[in-house]
């Protein structure tokens, strides 16, 4: 047996099948790298440039952060928004390789010195005396997350694109052969005869017959059909329904007030006038004369004559002010009285408290209960995620979705609505979520295919399950369930009518070399000059909103028809007067600056165009989503 092995080994089938499996192993301990031969992890190329999901999710992240301090947090991002978000990062990044590699290939670049000279400039980092502040610029690193080295690149950067993008923007300008004419256009001004025919004037048509009112009621069939009605079930969990069943010790309340005291204090604020003079010396003589109750004017006047400058600091705590020494001098001044010199990098500060608002704290006793909601309300949404897994798990099991109710304590209820949320009977529908959730919950529910798989769906409500049972469609109501309806409908309609015939041979007649004045005389109805009168709406102008854009589209002499929503118009052009250009030099300067700013932006944003064609920007739809978190 042994001597048979050993000749099988030493043939080509058994060396063959060796390194086979050396070489599985091989694979199995690389396994990811063979998995990723030929996929691409760059979320977009930019001429052969990646741009990596790392890169493009710091980028995302940074302007969601800038979105919801701007809304001062009140901004939940759902999918559409996450997704909005990730492609204006990955489009800013690949607008910067852009712009970028154009720089490189035309040699433009931002010199260290207008690199220093352009930040110095930024009033953000600027302090109390109108200078560079380190301590501002640092807390704005900071705030963004950015390093030193990071912010002067994006800045250099930023630059050398303002270079290429004022290249592109030089020389931009509306041409006054242009300026004219479309300034003509704009303050053109027209007059005309107007005739508006109400419905509510048309004369009362009668009482319908049986067999018209039989016709129009089949005729108009979708609007005496019930709604689309929706038979459903709603299965509902959320951190309100988990609360009841959180218990909070003492003992956590007091870890969480000691953890968060300082919610609970409001520091004290001081307002503090400062004066800021270049040496010390003339800081003193300012200091005397202020401790002389001299009013804060003229020490404004005398600071400036000392060629330094006096401010009013407002109410500020002593984390507000921007250097530390300036703020224990503050904090332990009496108030109304004056402080010695301090310096500083800016120069020498003197400083006058005039008002102090104490501090206060509330103390546990009275945030107790708060605190209790708090904790409860946290601990009770880790619960409806815990919990919202173990539903998952059975609805993928196909469980009833009334047992997964009953077992894990959800709100349910079974209900036949429309997209009102009203039942057939016309009363609300009863739904387990919130009246401030009603309305998205039942949009929800209509936008579901009727075959839709159940599963939890997140949103204001918390988590929704929602079992379609059955769709019934629009039905016609039968004519004596609606006769009223149906019979104010045909008569609303035959006055409609009737002034949409009399519209009509006021128009005919008008065309037929009448003018609208006589027709509508001879008709019955009342003529109305108007006019001249502008394009634009409001200010005084005499025309209807929905009735200016056709009026300015009618040629001399022209006539037209326009129905409203309770009438028919009829309108025939007077004259159109045209402004002067002689009188209108300010106008017509105007209008070719504001014409040569969008001549500007169109270029740049055809060169941007351009750049994007040349450098073949590609973006993986897949990595996008990735970046957007979905």
């Amino acid at each position: 047996m042994m001597m048979w092995m050993r000749r099988l080994a030493g043939t080509w089938f058994a060396k063959a099948l060796f390194v086979l499996l050396i070489l599985s192993f091989a694979v199995w301990g690389i396994e990811d790298m063979v998995r990723n031969i030929g996929r691409d992890d760059a979320v977009a190329r930019v001429g052969g440039e990646a741009i990596e999901v790392g890169e493009a999710q710091e980028a995302a992240r940074r302007e969601l952060q800038r979105i919801t301090r701007a809304l001062q947090g009140g901004f939940e991002p759902d999918q559409r928004i996450r997704r909005a978000i990730a492609e204006q990062a990955v489009e800013g990044l690949v607008l910067d390789r852009l712009t970028r590699q154009e720089a490189a290939r035309l040699g433009v670049t931002a010199p260290d010195q207008a690199v220093r000279n352009y930040v110095f400039q930024i009033t953000g980092f600027q302090g109390p005396d109108g200078r560079f502040s380190r301590e501002m610029f640092n807390a704005f690193l900071r705030n963004n997350e950015l390093t030193e080295a990071g912010f002067l690149a994006l800045l250099r950067a930023d630059l050398a694109r303002q270079q290429i993008a004022g290249a592109v923007r030089a020389g931009a300008a509306l041409p006054e052969a242009a300026a004219r004419p479309l300034l003509g256009w704009q303050l053109e001004q027209r007059s005309v005869t107007l005739v508006e025919l109400p419905f509510a004037e048309a004369p009362d048509p009668g009482e319908p017959g049986e067999a018209q009112l039989a016709r129009f009621h089949e005729n108009n069939a979708a609007l005496f059909s019930t709604p689309e009605y929706r038979e459903v079930a709603v299965a509902v969990l959320n951190a309100e329904r988990m609360i009841a069943a959180v218990e909070v010790s003492e003992r956590e309340i007091e870890d969480a007030y000691a953890a968060h005291r300082s919610r609970y204090e409001t520091p004290e604020r001081r307002r503090v006038l400062q004066a800021l003079l270049p040496d010390e010396a003339r800081a003193r003589a300012l200091a005397g004369r202020w401790s002389a109750e001299t009013p804060f004017a003229e020490i404004e006047a005398a600071a400036r004559e000392a060629g330094g400058s006096a401010s009013d600091l407002g109410l500020s705590s002593a984390a507000d002010l921007p250097i530390p020494a300036l703020a224990q001098a503050a904090f332990a001044l009496v108030p109304g009285t004056v402080s010695a010199p301090i310096r500083s990098p800016f120069g020498w500060h003197v400083l006058r408290v005039t008002e102090v608002e104490p501090g206060m704290r509330r103390e546990l006793g009275e945030v107790r209960e708060e605190l209790r909601q708090e904790i409860a309300a946290e601990r009770a949404a880790d619960l409806a995620f815990e919990r919202a897994n173990r539903i998952e798990d059975a609805l993928a099991a196909r469980t009833p979705l009334e047992e997964i109710a009953r077992r894990y304590d959800l709100g349910f209820a079974t209900a036949t609505l429309d997209a009102r949320g009203l039942t057939p009977e016309g009363e609300p529908a009863t739904l387990p979520v919130a009246d401030a959730a009603r309305n998205a919950a039942i949009a929800r529910i209509f936008a579901l295919d009727r075959n839709a798989e159940i599963r939890l769906l997140e949103g204001p409500w918390g988590f929704m399950a929602v079992q379609i049972r059955e769709v019934i469609p629009p039905r016609l109501r039968p004519l004596e369930t609606v006769r009223a309806e149906v019979t104010a409908a045909w008569i609303a309609d035959q006055r409609r009518r009737h002034q949409e015939e009399r519209a009509a041979a006021l128009l005919a007649a008008t065309r037929a070399g009448q003018s609208l004045a006589a027709a509508a005389e001879a008709a019955g109805a009342r003529p109305e000059e108007l006019g001249p009168f502008p394009r634009s709406p409001g200010g005084g102008n005499p025309m209807p909103r929905d009735l200016l854009a056709p009026s300015f589209e009618l040629p001399a002499g022209g006539v037209t028809m326009v129905p409203r929503a309770q009438s028919f118009a009829v309108i025939q052009l007077l004259g159109v007067t045209r402004p002067e250009p002689p009188d209108l030099a300010e106008q017509l300067a105007a209008l070719r600056r504001e014409g040569a700013q969008a001549v500007a932006e169109d270029l740049e944003t055809q060169h941007q165009a351009a750049l994007r064609a040349r450098a073949d920007v590609r973006i993986n739809p897949r990595l996008l989503e990735r970046v957007a978190g979905n």
